[in-house]
């Protein structure tokens, strides 16, 4: 059984029959490929003495990293307390129908990625609704309801934000209203570009002389150089006995698992309350090709396995060009119109 990642699902196969591939890290977690193509994440469980599946979502909607972590368990939570169940939480399971999902789902229009998550997990709790015999099946409510139409965001901070982001780091590791290893960790996704789960579960073992090497991604195992102005950042850091890990939480032993709040917080002390974590990670890649540096290259630093998902990057390539070509025509500018023709002056036609 081997470890499930991206690269090795998507290298299985497809046959005649469906069949199961088992995480060797995870006990029954796992990928069904189906004679359609299709591959869908299991979790497979024993209740009654009998073996049971549940769905977790397809390959393609879900990547394995969200499959296999406790984040989406999170998330899920999350949807629930604050979304769900304020809205339907009295119903009995039953009783919900097709208009009481539509009016939860128009209810958060105005954040549509919040509204489709949503929507994903009340057709799950529907579907297993079904098949343990809480509903008749084929009744899910949620069948009919158009998810909203998602766009892509990517926001760069410019050299202003940067700036005004580095004060309120510094402002909050001055006055200790963030712990050292919260303000490490934005440092750090700024200086190397780095996914967020990546640098959260970074263990001191991982750090080498050559950079950090990563044994589990979500691309497989990966080295990231690591430059000197990051290397700064965690010299700076202290190391707790008996924790492994470098951004260290309030748990003995344990990383920080919460970071959204401590981003927050900061953000809103550098004006910047449109900011994700995840745009640190875009302003990294956006800084990189702007520079000049080959797209192929940014690729590798930002450890993408394909060179497409980089290419949302390419028409920052073009604003060195376009400088350039505003200063040289500016330049030529000086002389073609620093004087006007003379009278005397006849156009030959």
């Amino acid at each position: 059984m081997p470890k499930l990642t991206k690269r090795a699902v998507e290298g299985l196969p497809v046959e005649a029959k469906d069949y199961f591939v088992w995480d060797s890290q995870i006990a029954g977690f796992g990928v069904r490929i189906m004679p359609s193509g299709a591959k869908t994440y299991q979790a497979q469980y024993r209740k009654g003495g009998r073996t049971r599946r549940v769905s977790i979502g397809r390959h393609g909607k879900i990547t394995v990293d969200e499959a296999r972590k406790p984040s989406i368990q999170g998330e899920y939570r999350r949807a629930i307390d604050l979304f769900i169940v304020p809205a339907i939480g009295s119903f009995k399971v039953v009783d919900v129908e097709r208009k009481d999902i539509a009016e939860l789902h128009h209810k958060f229009r105005d954040k549509t990625y919040q509204a489709n998550r949503t929507l994903g997990v009340l057709s799950k709790m529907f579907n297993l609704a079904e098949i343990w015999g809480l509903r008749p099946d084929g009744s899910n409510p949620c069948r009919h309801v158009p998810k909203y139409r998602e766009e892509k965001r990517e926001r760069f901070l410019r050299q202003d934000e940067l700036q005004r982001l580095g004060q309120a780091l510094s402002e909050a590791e001055r006055d200790g209203s963030e712990s050292p290893f919260v303000v490490a960790a934005f440092r750090l996704l700024i200086l190397t570009g780095c996914r967020l789960g990546e640098i959260q579960t970074l263990k001191w073992s991982f750090i080498t002389d050559a950079g950090m090497e990563l044994p589990d991604t979500k691309t497989g195992a990966r080295h990231i150089p690591l430059p000197q102005a990051a290397r700064a950042v965690l010299s700076a850091l202290p190391r707790l006995p008996d924790n492994p890990y470098v951004i260290a939480g309030a748990v003995p032993g344990h990383y920080a698992t919460d970071l959204q709040k401590p981003w927050r917080r900061i953000r809103k002390r550098a004006g910047l309350q449109d900011v994700r974590i995840h745009d640190l990670r875009h302003t990294y890649a956006s800084n990189a090709v702007s520079s000049g540096m080959p797209i192929q290259m940014v690729g590798r630093l930002l450890g993408h396995s394909q060179i497409p998902t980089t290419m949302r990057y390419a028409h920052l390539a073009d604003d060195p060009v376009r400088q350039a070509a505003e200063e040289n025509a500016a330049r030529l500018n000086t002389f073609v119109s620093a004087h006007e023709p003379s009278q005397g002056l006849r156009l030959v036609r």
